[in-house]
C-alpha cells in the first residue's frame, strides 16, 4: 500500500481562521484514484515546525503533499524549510522568474521584488508548472518520501494536483483499483437511530459502514475493496430498503440537483416565496439550475397556515406555473411550509423541539424540509412527514 500524506501549512489554517477546503478536496481526489490519504498534519508558519514536520513525515510516508507557504511574503516559508530539511540551498529558476515578470507585464504591472522568492526552489528539486498563478510548485526526494510542494490558493492547487501531480504518481506507481464507496443521504432521522437499524447487517470482509452527520443531513457510506463489489451491492440493497423513507438522494448529486433534473424532465417550473429562510432556498435551487419562474423574499409577518397555503396557490396562478413553494416566518419556534402542485396544495406547521441550534442551522433545516416536501410529492410519497427533533403540529391539504 502506498502511504500518501498531506501537510497543510499556515497559521490561519492551524488556528481555524480559515476552513481547509483543500484537504477535503485532495482526500476525495486521491480516494478516486486508488490512493486513500493515510494521514494529514497541519503546522503553522514557524520554520522549526515546518522543518521538523518535513523530516519526520518523510521517514514514514511514500508521498507527501505540502500545501501552502509558496507566496511572496515573509510568512511563506515552505521553500526555505524544504532546503533546510534537505541540507541544500535555494536556487533561482531564471525561466520561472521571466515567466512571472511577463505575467505581471501582461496585466500592466511591474513585479514587486518580493515575488522573486517564488522562483527559488531547493537545489536538485523538480520545478512543477503552475499555469494559473505566480508560485511554481516543486518536487523533491527526502529520505524515503517523494514530496510535492503546492500553493495554498485553491484554484492553483487543484490545477497542479490534477495536471501535474496525479500524472506523476500514475507514472511512478502501479496504483491499486480505487475502493468502492456507495453513498446515500438521509434527512429526518438521527444518526444513532439509523445506526441501530444498520449495525446488525453482516458486512463482507474489508467493508465498513460509515456515517457522516452534517446538519441537517446524514450521509451513509459503505466502503470496501472493488473486489467485493457484488457482496457490497447486495448489502447496499438492504440498506436502501431500510432507509427508503428518509433517503433524499443517492450518490453525491445533492437534493437541489435531483430536483432540477426531475422538474426539467417533467417540464415544470417552480415559484418560490420565502420569509424565515431569507433567500437561502432560492440560492440553493438556483445554484443547481432548478427551473424557476419567480422568487420573492417577504418581510416577517404573522400568517396562519391556511392563509399561507392560499397565498402559495395564488403565487402559482400569478406566475402561470403549476408548482409553488413557500416558507413562512418563525414565530415562537414554529414555522410553516406550503407546497402547491397540480394535484393539491399542502401545508405543514412545525416546531423545533430544542434550541441548541443557531439561526443559520435552523434556516438550513427549514430549507431542506421545503425541498423534501417537493421531492416527496414528485416521488408519490406522503408530503407531510416528521423530521426527527422537529414536531409536526398541523397539516393542511386543499
Amino acid at each position: 500500500m502506498i502511504r500518501v500524506e498531506m501537510l497543510a501549512t499556515g497559521d490561519e489554517v492551524l488556528h481555524g481562521q480559515i476552513v481547509d477546503t483543500n484537504a477535503a478536496w485532495l482526500a476525495d481526489v486521491l480516494f478516486r484514484h486508488g490512493l486513500p490519504m493515510t494521514s494529514r498534519t497541519t503546522v503553522g508558519d514557524a520554520m522549526s515546525s515546518l522543518v521538523e514536520a518535513l523530516q519526520s513525515r518523510s521517514q514514514v510516508a511514500d508521498v507527501l503533499i505540502v500545501n501552502g507557504g509558496l507566496g511572496p511574503t515573509s510568512d511563506d516559508l515552505s521553500a526555505q524549510a524544504a532546503a533546510v530539511a534537505s541540507g541544500t540551498e535555494l536556487v533561482l529558476q531564471q525561466e520561472w522568474l521571466e515567466k512571472m515578470e511577463a505575467w505581471f507585464a501582461s496585466r500592466g504591472r511591474v513585479m514587486a521584488p518580493a515575488n522573486r522568492k517564488q522562483a527559488e526552489i531547493p537545489a536538485g528539486a523538480e520545478l512543477i508548472d503552475n499555469p494559473v498563478g505566480t508560485a511554481c510548485g516543486f518536487a523533491m526526494q527526502l529520505n524515503r518520501c517523494w514530496i510535492f510542494f503546492t500553493p495554498g490558493v485553491p484554484s492553483e492547487f487543484k490545477v497542479m494536483i490534477e495536471q501535474q501531480i496525479i500524472p506523476r504518481l500514475q507514472a511512478r506507481f502501479t496504483l491499486p483499483e480505487p475502493p468502492l464507496c456507495l453513498r446515500l443521504t438521509t434527512f429526518g432521522r438521527g444518526e444513532s437511530d439509523i445506526a441501530a437499524e444498520l449495525e446488525p447487517l453482516p458486512l463482507p470482509d474489508g467493508v465498513v459502514m460509515g456515517y457522516r452527520s452534517s446538519m441537517p443531513v446524514i450521509e451513509i457510506k459503505l466502503t470496501g475493496p472493488a473486489s467485493q463489489r457484488v457482496a457490497m451491492e447486495q448489502v447496499w440493497q438492504q440498506v436502501k430498503l431500510l432507509l427508503a423513507e428518509c433517503t433524499i438522494f443517492e450518490g453525491t448529486e445533492g437534493l437541489p440537483a435531483v430536483l432540477a433534473r426531475e422538474l426539467d424532465q417533467r417540464g415544470f417550473r417552480l415559484a418560490l416565496s420565502e420569509q424565515y429562510t431569507a433567500g437561502l432556498l432560492h440560492w440553493q435551487l438556483a445554484a443547481a439550475q432548478v427551473p424557476l419562474s419567480a422568487a420573492e423574499l417577504l418581510p416577517a409577518r404573522e400568517e396562519s397556515l391556511e392563509a399561507q397555503v392560499t397565498r402559495t396557490r395564488q403565487l402559482a396562478a400569478q406566475q402561470g406555473t403549476v408548482l409553488a413553494l413557500s416558507v413562512g416566518d418563525l414565530q415562537e419556534g414554529e414555522v410553516s411550509i406550503a407546497l402547491h402542485t397540480p394535484e393539491a396544495s399542502w401545508g405543514q406547521r412545525v416546531k423545533f423541539t430544542h434550541g441548541r441550534h443557531n439561526v443559520e442551522t435552523r434556516q438550513k433545516v427549514v430549507a431542506m424540509m421545503a425541498m423534501n416536501m417537493l421531492r416527496r410529492w414528485l416521488h408519490g410519497s406522503e408530503v407531510s412527514t416528521g423530521h426527527g427533533w422537529i414536531d409536526v403540529l398541523e397539516t393542511v391539504k386543499r
